[in-house]
């Protein structure tokens, strides 16, 4: 993007569409995959950019905060699809040790690792809902059964976002 900020309207009418069509409640888990090569018109993998990242980041964030939800963002292939997320979304879960870069596990993870309150990583998490920004592949971190959502507010710069909402079995 060009503009400024202009990533920001777009994320926030992305979230907040995905989490009305949901149904969402406070306390539910929403996973953001997120290319910021791909937001700036770049190939996945190919332009990182943690200026976008956090402008992405901010939004998210801020909506998720007001709605009372957790995100969980995936990392990028180089750390496994790792979720960065808050500690007491995951009470329970095993710490992986690492933390994100730009180039190594994404833009958005090392910005959510900065910004959240107790970021921890974690190998896997199972999501009520979530969003794929830029074609990341999120689906192994979604609840089954994941039922794909057609979102009016489906791109955040120039990539194509994607949406799922998960039901019981």
């Amino acid at each position: 993007m060009t503009e400024k900020n202009a990533e920001l309207p777009q994320t926030s009418a992305a979230i907040a569409e995905l989490c009305e069509k949901a149904k969402l409640r406070e306390g539910n888990i929403v996973v953001i995959g997120c290319s910021t090569s791909e937001v700036v018109g770049a190939k996945i993998g190919t332009n990182s950019n943690p200026d976008v990242a956090g402008e992405i980041f901010r939004a998210l964030h801020d909506y998720a905060k007001s709605e009372k939800l957790f995100l969980a963002i995936q990392c990028c292939e180089h750390l496994n699809r790792a979720i960065i997320t808050e500690r007491k979304a995951v009470p329970f879960a095993e710490p992986v040790n690492v933390v994100p870069q730009p180039k190594a596990g994404g833009s958005l993870a090392t910005k959510a690792y900065a910004g959240f309150e107790d970021p921890v990583a974690v190998e896997e998490i199972k999501a009520d809902a979530g969003l794929d920004i830029g074609f990341t592949l999120i689906g192994m971190h979604l609840k089954k059964v994941a039922v794909p959502l057609r979102l009016t507010n489906n791109t955040i710069g120039a990539a194509t976002v994607l949406a799922a909402r998960t039901r019981p079995k």
